[in-house]
């Protein structure tokens, strides 16, 4: 079934965040917003569900919502939604600057509830096809399946594409998943459906901020569970979050980035790469050692750190999993078994050139084979191609560390939201 009904100005593939932040952005530019309709293949709003742990907080301020940045007066911002719960109050008294992460899961549904009108849940776009004009492709047709329904699809037609698909797990090479070898962006879904025993033993392999909170999880939910942390560094690195070190997150470092030479970038990653990257809260650090200090002293050895190490495969047997660690100094490798292991192993950006398809062909790519995007995170195109194709991700080569954060969402969002606005705009 095809809408031929009209040719949408804007399409958006994915509803997380940052095309929720877009749609907002777009409806508060009033009349001259474009037409935008957003597809996602969840059945409701979801984001990072299989990690709402009851007492992980964000490592962002709440004043890095949705529109903030872009405009305090929004009405789609953190304190207007604690307006509308009736906890505005009680969050000031709370004297914090980071909500937990369930709340703030809370806050991304609460608003994303308001949009009912343009956003298809269980709807994926398998396919992205060129439809060509009189003089160049200036329109994409999408492939939508219904994923409740497979064998039903249907087509739409936009002048514009925003690609928000998000992240995709990452796990060490020769790692596959299966009902003992988990991810951890599936972990509490995955826990609750773990039939009971007298005891538990868990392998949890990463040094950041997921592994580390898996790891407290464990130790707070199991009593009497071995937990076993694998990671190569020596131990939890903390993450540097001081005010000055904290700027590679502003506004204006996207400019710097941007326009910097590949040797400046290269260095930005790698002086400030652990303001992100496998590191973990201190506080959390020291909650992970007061309860590893704590069993200590009671006689007991719950959380074993294998540090300088990495797993070199996790081989499902009939009791569980065979884990074999190796020792990086010497390479000596011991087989831990573990009911359980769960690989907190991060992250990589989604490639969004399968996805477009034969629209790929028209995207010019650098040096490096990486696509060539925009200030406003439109990737560049040959003449060949006018629809626009604006990425929510998949740009940390162009712009830098807060690319796919949370950080940068309401000003990436609110400078994607005036490019396409100047694209649909009629020329006099």
């Amino acid at each position: 079934m095809q809408d031929t009904t009209r040719i949408l100005d804007v399409a958006g593939i994915g509803f997380g965040p940052s095309n929720l932040a877009l749609a907002i952005a777009l409806r508060e530019r009033g009349e001259e917003a474009p037409s935008a309709a957003f597809f996602d293949r969840s059945p409701s709003f979801g984001w990072h569900r299989g990690m709402l742990i009851d007492d992980a907080t964000m490592q962002i301020s709440y004043l890095k919502d949705l529109v903030t940045l872009r405009d305090p007066t929004s009405s789609f911002s953190f304190l207007c939604y604690l307006k509308d719960r009736g906890r505005l109050v009680d969050f000031i008294n709370h004297q914090i600057l980071v909500p937990s992460r369930t709340e703030f899961h809370d806050y991304l549904a609460w608003a994303a509830a308001r949009f009912p009108e343009v956003v298809s849940y269980g709807s994926e776009v398998t396919a992205v096809r060129p439809v060509p004009g009189e003089h160049a492709i200036d329109c994409v047709e999408l492939v939508i399946r219904d994923v409740a329904e497979p064998d039903r699809t249907r087509t739409c037609l936009a002048r514009n594409l925003v690609l928000a698909t998000g992240l995709r797990m990452a796990l060490p090479d020769g790692v596959e998943l299966s009902e003992r070898v988990w991810h951890s962006s599936e972990f509490l879904h995955r826990l609750a459906e773990l039939p009971p025993a007298p005891e538990r033993s868990f392998t949890v392999v990463g040094a950041g901020q997921s592994a580390a909170e898996v790891t407290n999880h464990l130790l707070g939910a199991f009593p009497d569970a071995r937990v076993h942390a694998v990671f190569s560094r020596y131990g939890y690195s903390v993450a540097d979050d001081s005010p000055f070190a904290n700027r590679i997150f502003d506004p204006a470092a996207v400019d710097d980035y941007y326009l910097a030479s590949p040797e400046v970038r290269q260095s930005l990653m790698r002086y400030h790469g652990n303001a992100n990257y496998s590191v973990v809260d201190l506080d959390l650090i020291k909650e992970i050692y007061r309860r590893q200090y704590q069993d200590k002293v009671a006689g007991v050895h719950r959380l074993r750190i294998a540090n300088v190490s990495r797993v070199r495969a996790a081989t499902p047997v009939a009791n569980g999993v065979d884990v074999q660690v190796e020792f990086l100094p010497n390479g000596e490798v011991e087989t831990v078994n573990s009911d359980v292991v769960i690989f907190a192993t991060g992250y990589r950006p989604a490639d969004p050139m399968p996805l477009l398809g034969e629209l790929g062909d028209f995207i010019e790519l650098d040096d490096e084979g990486m696509l060539r995007v925009d200030r406003n995170y439109r990737a560049v195109t040959s003449e060949k191609l006018a629809c626009g194709i604006y990425l929510q991700g998949a740009t940390e080569h162009t712009h830098g560390i807060s690319s796919s954060l949370l950080s940068m969402t309401a000003v990436r969002s609110g400078e994607i939201a005036e490019s396409l606005c100047a694209a649909v705009r009629p020329t006099s």
